[in-house]
């Protein structure tokens, strides 16, 4: 190869975002892409540990099949040819995470890591980084979906508890109020005895729906009919004591309508925030992205230290019923476009304008 060849071969190498991927050795990349040593005839992983190899000498390919037809052959450091550590890790933690939903009590970490394979210590991490979550957290927010399905079936307090794996009542309602927001009774009959305040007001989005109980913020709904929202609130508590009309309560949709429209002025607000270990960890990183600022799904991942999680974080963002307070409009795809909002992207782009302009 004539050394203007080599120049324009490795100038065109190291624009390409995958080589950054194959200097740093990143794991994260297996799986996406492949490249190709000329000068050894092999193929490897963007992960492989062997030593980097010229640009001018790397070529890219999108599969191991590409690189096997353009005539090259497994690396036997790497082996691309055979699952990735990444992959066989995903496959047994989702093998573990079955293990746990089936089990009538929740396993020991030491039980959990030796069906793994693994030491506990790893074990921990490798599950963490892949569900977001510690493996304590995970088998007690499956045991909670558990009771919420029980109690919702109108199965008896006491066998919903037994069969979702607690080993006593009081272990059980030692928790429950954060479980589940009420007493597991009150939850079965659909929030009765909960009291929850709310209000409707308008704002330049349109309608919104303010509602609080004992604890706190428990929804901020926005939309284009009233009735739906209350509609939306009374089906999330069918039988509690919904309390509208209130004077006082009304101050606090001023409140929020008033960020709304000045986000300078900022909204801090206690909040009833319900939902799994691992949509809580992503409600709180949303909660720490300052207005006028954005972060990506991906972005998000990382700071909760799950970045194979990104599904995961869209579906946590979408499960949001807390407007506003719960900034979920400040997630952004990676390329920065605007992605689904439950209220709709044009309402995103409208609040996303205004903090941007504050």
């Amino acid at each position: 190869m004539n050394a203007m060849l080599k120049t324009t071969a490795f100038a065109k190498v190291e624009a390409d975002p995958r080589w950054a991927a194959v200097v740093s050795k990143d794991a994260t990349a297996d799986g996406t892409f492949y490249y190709s040593v000329k000068t050894t005839g092999v193929y490897c992983r963007p992960s492989c540990g062997a030593r980097l190899a010229r640009p001018e000498n790397i070529a890219f390919h999108a599969s191991r099949a590409d690189a096997e037809k353009a005539g090259y052959r497994p690396c036997k450091r790497c082996k691309p040819e055979q699952p990735s550590l990444a992959e066989q890790h995903a496959a047994t933690i989702t093998a573990i995470c079955r293990w746990i939903e089936d089990a009538d009590e929740a396993p020991s970490l030491g039980t959990l890591a030796d069906q793994a394979g693994m030491s506990p210590y790893h074990f921990h991490r490798v599950f963490k980084a892949i569900t977001g979550v510690t493996p304590k957290a995970y088998a007690t927010a499956h045991r909670a979906q558990r009771v919420r399905d029980q109690l919702s079936r109108g199965t008896r307090v006491t066998d919903a508890i037994f069969d979702a794996g607690y080993n006593s009542n009081a272990r059980f309602y030692e928790q429950s109020n954060a479980l589940l927001g009420m007493t597991p009774s009150d939850w079965r009959r659909g929030g009765t005895n909960a009291e929850i305040r709310f209000a409707i007001g308008e704002c330049s989005l349109g309608d919104i729906l303010v509602a609080s109980s004992a604890k706190g913020v428990c929804a901020i709904l926005l939309g284009d009919d009233p009735d739906r929202l209350a509609r939306d609130l009374q089906d999330q508590f069918p039988n509690a004591q919904l309390i509208g009309d209130d004077a006082q309560f009304a101050k606090l949709v001023a409140r929020v309508v008033g960020f709304v429209e000045a986000p300078q002025q900022g909204l801090d607000l206690p909040l009833d925030v319900r939902g799994t270990a691992f949509q809580q960890r992503v409600w709180e990183a949303l909660r720490k992205i300052p207005a006028g600022s954005t972060a990506s799904y991906s972005e998000i991942a990382e700071r909760i230290g799950a970045p194979k999680s990104v599904r995961a974080v869209a579906q946590a963002c979408a499960s949001n019923k807390i407007a506003v307070a719960i900034p979920c409009h400040r997630v952004v795809r990676n390329d920065g476009a605007l992605s689904g909002y439950r209220w709709g992207v044009e309402r995103k782009r409208a609040l996303l304008e205004r903090e941007a302009h504050a």
